[in-house]
């Protein structure tokens, strides 16, 4: 006699959760696209608030997007505190946010104002936390190889603003975006500084127009200076030729990050037969892609927040904090710059 076998369909395990995004092109192209190859998520839509846009997902309805599971900001930064209020007042998904969480100190005093319960909803998109860079960081200057960091500098820049498009996208748009270039890339830089050196005591902010194509600052330099006595030089442009480069400097060598590797220079005390200092010795030496490194940094840091929906976890509110911290940091030397460049023009015109 065959004994029957009977099966329990287990229906409290959710097969596919629903992810609604905001933003559809370049950057929310790329997010859009490793969500959608992740089989546990289902893209249910795409909006945009005015434009028709070739998808059965696509929706100029807002409200579609509240039941979902989570929701994707990837739209200009001037709007992302106006969705963020809206996805907290009308829905309870998770939100993932990009950089930079808002553009404003009112943006800023809402989200400083928000319950706990409510912050732990929300993910901003600082993805360099989640880099093979961070990771080296991690575990080289631990170790006494370089000695005691004293100076990071950052360059990362490359030739957008020449391109044509570049004229006709939001970025380039001095109205509602001036501070373009530090709010979209120089951010992530001083979030990861800020995320790893701590505490700052001063920063100043260089910011330029050097393309003459669109009327937003396409160029910024700035200086961050720890409590740690370290200081951090991160200069960002959209008007250069592709470069990337980062080097570390310790009391005892410096760690080098170009041209694909990664390379770690130590002792200090390294001499010629006439007892003269030469350059130290390269005592490591690994391969290293920015590109990479930027592509994998963003696959992980949106693995991380999707974990968290089907794991059904809220978000540390620290990594939150530290997103605010790196955010307001962000528009006080805006708010610096705009004032003494105000305060000037105001002294030219009475002379």
């Amino acid at each position: 006699m065959i004994k029957e076998i009977k099966y329990t369909l287990a229906t409290d395990v959710q097969l596919t959760y629903k992810i609604g995004i905001i933003g559809y092109r370049n950057h929310a192209k790329k997010i859009l696209d490793i969500v959608d190859a992740n089989k546990k998520f289902d893209i249910t839509h795409i909006f945009h608030p005015t434009r028709e846009i070739n998808d059965p997902h696509a929706t100029n309805n807002l409200e579609k997007l509240y039941n979902c599971d989570a929701v994707i900001i990837a739209s200009p930064n001037s709007t992302h505190l106006e969705y963020i209020q809206k996805l907290i007042d009308n829905s309870k998904c998770y939100i993932f946010c990009e950089k930079p969480p808002v553009t404003s100190m009112e943006g800023i005093k809402y989200l400083e104002n928000l319950s706990l319960d409510e912050k732990k909803r929300i993910y901003f998109n600082f993805n360099l936390r989640f880099s093979e860079l961070k990771k080296i960081l991690d575990k080289y200057l631990s170790l006494d190889i370089i000695g005691k960091p004293i100076q990071i500098n950052i360059v990362a820049s490359m030739g957008l603003a020449f391109k044509e498009k570049y004229k006709q996208n939001w970025r380039s748009d001095g109205e509602q975006n001036m501070h373009n270039i530090i709010e979209n890339v120089s951010i992530h830089w001083i979030d990861l500084v800020n995320y790893y050196f701590g505490e700052n005591t001063e920063s100043s902010y260089f910011p330029r127009l050097i393309s003459k194509n669109g009327t937003s600052y396409d160029t910024s330099l700035v200086n961050i200076k720890f409590k740690n006595g370290l200081v951090a030089s991160i200069f960002n442009s959209y008007a250069t030729p592709l470069i990337n480069n980062i080097i570390i400097i310790g009391t005892n060598g410096n760690i080098v990050f170009d041209d694909g590797f990664m390379q770690v220079f130590s002792p200090r005390d390294s001499f010629d037969e006439k007892g003269l200092f030469i350059k130290p010795k390269c005592m490591i030496k690994t391969e290293f892609n920015f590109n990479s490194m930027e592509q994998d940094s963003l696959q992980n840091s949106l693995d991380y927040f999707l974990s968290h929906i089907e794991n059904s976890e809220m978000f540390d509110v620290s990594d939150f904090n530290k997103s605010i911290i790196s955010n307001n940091m962000v528009l006080n030397l805006e708010e610096l710059y705009d004032h003494h460049s105000n305060q000037n023009l105001n002294e030219s015109i009475d002379l």
